[in-house]
Order: C-alpha cells, then sequence, then structure tokens
C-alpha cells in the first residue's frame, strides 16, 4: 500500500481549471490535506469529500449504497471537520468507500448523502483515514465568489 504522502506532486492537484470546481490534495508530513472548490459552500464540501473519497483509492466506486448523513457545528470550518469525519466513521462502520456526494446546509446544520459500495479488492485501498484534523483547517469564499473548504486528515 502506497502512502497518500508519497504521491508525486505532479499527482496531487486534481482540479477542474475551466470551472475551477473540483478538488486537490496536498502534502503535510505523514499526513494529506484535501481540499475542494465550488460555487457554492455546499459544492466544495462534496468536492472536498471527494479528495478524501481519493485518499483511500483511485480506482472509480459504483454509487449502489446511499447512506444519509446529517451534522452540526457552530461555524462552517468545523461543520467541514464534522462533515469529513462523518464520511470516515461510515467508511469504516459499513467497510464502505464512496465515490459520489450531495450536500444541502442549513442554518449549522449539514444534511449529506454519500453514494458508495462495499470495498472490493479491485479497489485496493492504500490507507484508511483516521480523522480529519484541526490543522490548516480554512473555509472560504474568494473575491471572484468560489468557496473552497479544506483541512489536514490524518492517515
Amino acid at each position: 500500500m502506497e502512502s497518500p504522502a508519497s504521491v508525486r506532486t505532479e499527482d496531487l492537484v486534481r482540479k477542474n481549471g475551466v470551472s475551477g470546481v473540483g478538488w486537490e490534495h496536498f502534502a503535510h508530513g505523514a499526513d494529506i490535506g484535501v481540499r475542494g472548490y465550488g460555487l457554492s459552500l455546499e459544492e466544495a464540501f462534496e468536492q472536498a469529500a471527494l479528495a478524501l473519497a481519493a485518499v483511500v483509492t483511485d480506482v472509480p466506486v459504483t454509487p449502489k449504497i446511499a447512506v444519509t448523513v446529517v451534522c452540526e457545528a457552530p461555524d462552517d470550518e468545523l461543520l467541514l471537520v464534522e462533515w469529513l469525519d462523518a464520511i470516515i466513521y461510515e467508511m469504516a462502520a459499513r467497510r464502505m468507500l464512496f465515490g459520489r456526494f450531495s450536500v444541502s446546509i442549513r442554518g449549522r446544520r449539514l444534511y449529506g448523502t454519500a453514494w458508495g459500495e462495499s470495498v472490493q479488492p479491485r479497489h485496493a485501498p492504500a490507507c484508511e483515514p483516521k480523522a480529519a484534523t484541526l490543522t490548516e483547517l480554512r473555509v472560504a469564499r474568494d473575491s471572484t465568489g468560489m468557496w473552497s473548504a479544506g483541512c489536514i486528515v490524518d492517515v
């Protein structure tokens, strides 16, 4: 199994350059950073979740099973951590990988759906994320209106 931190720098960015919507990984010691970009806060959270899923495998995951996630936090940054931690929990508890996400945020509460399938040998998981951290935690909207949401994930 290859550690996500050993991934070459040129393989880290997977952002869609046309619309700016997408995600990226960035190295951070033995851990890895995940960041999502979107035209809305919800879309940035969805993209951050895709970045998290891509830490585990780069093999396409079939969206066979839907899992509902609801979490709450006092601000957007902590809501991102709660969201990513909920996905990590669901992956471990259900022995699943996810490849598609939908997020709706109302007030301080996030309503999400993750679609995926049971872990298969073809997925060849590279690692098992342990937790989203507060390290390099940032959720922000830039001057063009584009949202970004990211943090370091302990792997």
